[in-house]
């Protein structure tokens, strides 16, 4: 009875003491970033795929990217002139793409993409950490049946997908 006693406190012990195992990237050579503002050129008109105008959609996106820095904890959100690298971006392109059609034709899933444009810089030398032209987020969502939703709520969750794309990018390059 003692040796099983000893043997489960030991056991307990390890597990409270734990691996050393963290999910902070500790390489990345800086602390703090700052996510400028976003600008939006992306073209809406009637021969694009999307002819409406999704209005402040290049904020929504920027806020996502620092909520999800926020969450991640491995580096700082930071005013500009304090900021060891600075992220630029800006919106490229909104595809809605027909993924799934009934027997007439009609579509019953789409997905949406939003591209960026995006630009790590250190604002210390001016040099370009990194640089992507064609980065996106997407979701898709259905237009009926039991997971049906509306593609408002598939922009947020490409927005959310965007987010945390970028900040992997970011984050797990080092």
């Amino acid at each position: 009875m003692r040796k099983m006693t000893v043997v489960i406190v030991g056991l307990f012990i390890l597990v409270l003491a734990g691996c050393g195992y963290t999910t902070r990237a500790s390489n990345v050579p800086f602390k703090t970033i700052y996510i400028d503002k976003f600008t939006n050129n992306i073209i809406f008109t009637a021969e694009s795929k999307r002819n409406v105008y999704l209005p402040l959609l290049e904020v929504d996106v920027r806020d996502a990217i620092i909520d999800r820095f926020q969450f991640d904890g491995n580096v700082r959100i930071s005013k500009p002139d304090l900021a060891e690298a600075i992220l630029k971006g800006e919106l490229s392109g909104y595809d809605r793409d027909g993924l799934r059609y009934d027997d007439n034709d009609d579509v019953e899933e789409y997905r949406v993409r939003i591209s960026v444009k995006l630009e790590l810089i250190n604002p210390s030398t001016d040099a370009v950490i990194w640089r992507e032209s064609g980065f996106s987020g997407e979701a898709t969502y259905f237009l009926s049946g039991p997971n049906a939703s509306s593609e408002e709520s598939a922009v947020d969750d490409a927005i959310k997908d965007l987010s945390r794309r970028i900040v992997e990018r970011t984050i797990e390059s080092w």
